[in-house]
């Protein structure tokens, strides 16, 4: 297999090298970049470059990405916390930093690898990906339906085709959001500029995306004040970066973005704030409609505490106002 290639434009600058990458190159940690630069696998302007490198507006960024070893896909004892399981499929809670399956700079320690240890027969699949019938980001938390079987998958699969699987999520955005419930609806392409990237243009795929505002926040004092809002956001269809992308092109970002949304975070945030809460589907072998949620996690729930108690005048729960979506 060929390596992968990657080309960037770089449109602001200040930022070291191996931390701009990071933030543009999904799946990647920090270390894995600067391990990519340290072995010449990254050019700037056709010449290599050290880590601490500041990238300026212009610079032409190329990496080289090695294929994924196909001993990747090996068993791992990874803690999996499993919401439900019976011998069909099973519902994960998957926590943010963990990639869903293997790919170049992740070729382990990520979901498909815990699960080929908790259930040796997908290891039969003749697939890279086994068990996986959506995905999460790296940086999302949440919920995530494994298949065990191949029929089972195809038969997830197929409910996620004709939009019977049900997906909400918790996002905390940037500004205040008006008007308390809406449906955006802006079609999704990869940014030809960025490749790791996805944008809104015309010649997109369909992209729609409801939300309902629950709660709003103001923060902070002074010239540091910022406005926040905290929004159940129902993607039905399923791009790549969905949710991230339509609310960052109604210029309200998800909270701790660095890709879409601000570079400088002012909230006490290490990741985007985004956690798939919710989800809803029909049982393949009975019918049953099963229906899951996840709370928070901790460092998201603590933030939203930490907000409520500095800014109680603002803060109001409005999940009661607007349609059902």
């Amino acid at each position: 297999m060929d390596d992968l290639r990657l080309e960037f434009r770089v449109s602001e600058e200040g930022n070291r090298l191996d931390k701009w990458l990071t933030e543009r190159v999904e799946g990647l940690s920090r270390s894995a970049v600067q391990e990519l630069i340290e072995t010449g696998r990254v050019t700037v302007n056709g010449a290599p470059a050290r880590p601490s490198y500041r990238v300026r507006q212009g610079d032409r960024v190329v990496v080289e990405l090695p294929p994924a070893p196909e001993a990747g896909l090996v068993p791992e004892e990874i803690p999996l916390p499993v919401v439900y399981e019976d011998d069909a499929l099973l519902v994960v809670d998957k926590p943010a930093g963990m990639v869903v399956h293997p790919g170049p700079g992740h070729a382990a320690g990520t979901l498909v690898n815990a699960l080929l240890a908790r259930y040796p027969e997908l290891a039969g699949e003749p697939d890279e990906r086994p068990g996986i019938v959506h995905r999460l980001d790296r940086d999302t938390s949440g919920l995530l339906v494994i298949a065990r079987n191949p029929t089972v998958r195809q038969a997830l699969q197929r409910q996620f085709q004709a939009r019977r699987v049900d997906k909400t999520y918790l996002a905390l955005l940037e500004g205040e959001l008006q008007p308390p419930w809406g449906r955006i609806e802006a079609p999704i392409g990869r940014d030809p500029r960025h490749r790791q990237r996805m944008m809104v243009m015309p010649e997109g795929r369909e992209a729609v995306t409801e939300y309902r505002v629950r709660e709003r926040f103001r923060y902070g004092s002074g010239p540091s004040t910022g406005h926040y809002t905290l929004v159940e956001a129902h993607p039905w269809t399923g791009r790549t970066h969905q949710i991230r992308v339509h609310f960052a092109s109604i210029g309200h970002p998800v909270v701790g973005d660095r890709v879409y949304g601000h570079r400088r975070v002012r909230l006490p945030v290490s990741r985007q704030f985004l956690h798939a809460w919710r989800l809803e589907f029909d049982h393949p072998r009975s019918g049953e409609r099963l229906q899951f949620e996840a709370p928070l996690p901790p460092d998201l729930a603590g933030l939203l505490e930490e907000l409520r108690g500095g800014s109680a005048a603002m803060a109001h729960d409005l999940t009661g106002d607007g349609p059902d979506i």
